[in-house]
């Protein structure tokens, strides 16, 4: 009986070490990814043609961001508006922007709890009908830019939560070069918690 108990420890403890290891290594694996996604936005900054950075490719130098932290990956519940209303947000440069309501994304964070609404795009393009989250936090107009930052998000239906990740929290282009035209965050997405994470004031 105490061969079989000795023996049962030995693979608890052999179950346990893999799976640290397969955790840490997961871990590794996100960063990297994370990491990865950033080269490539550079490169794609500095050479593209559609780059908001094409008149000055010469002296871009690469966009900053604030250290990957798991911790702003979250799992937010999802609550789907039924009956959807048109929104309208202004845009940086006093135009107007519409979106259909998708739903409320809820999440706690910093010990805060926080609602987001979803919109889903109505413009005719390539991006209709995906979902866009704009937001600003306490670091807005501060680390990262006034207008707010966005999240790119993909519809799962019948899914009751999702996964925000505040990591890959980008800026619209007006945040680089005034000639662009982005909407706004709505007054319901100002949150009251930093968002430490994602890209920061470009400089």
């Amino acid at each position: 009986m105490s061969r079989i108990i000795i023996i049962i420890g030995i693979i608890a403890a052999i179950g346990i070490g893999l799976y640290s290891l397969s955790s840490g290594s997961s871990d590794e694996d996100y960063k990297s990814r994370i990491l990865r996604e950033r080269v490539e936005k550079d490169e794609y900054m500095k050479n593209a043609d559609e780059s908001p950075f094409d008149e000055a490719k010469n002296s871009f130098k690469g966009l900053s961001y604030f250290d990957v932290n798991e911790k702003y990956r979250v799992i937010a519940n999802l609550k789907p508006i039924e009956n959807k209303k048109v929104i309208i947000l202004p845009t940086s440069s006093g135009e107007e922007s519409k979106y259909l309501e998708y739903g409320w994304v809820e999440f706690e964070l910093e010990g805060v709890k926080n609602r987001l609404l979803l919109l889903e795009v109505m413009a005719m393009g390539v991006t209709r009908g995906t979902l866009f989250l704009a937001f600003a936090d306490e670091t807005s107009a501060g680390e990262t830019y006034g207008g707010g930052r966005y999240l790119d998000l993909k519809k799962m239906p019948g899914a009751g939560s999702m996964i925000l990740d505040f990591n890959k929290a980008y800026n619209p282009y007006c945040a680089y070069v005034d000639k662009f035209s982005c909407p706004l965050p709505p007054r319901e997405n100002i949150l009251k918690v930093a968002i430490k994470a994602g890209e920061k004031n470009y400089n």
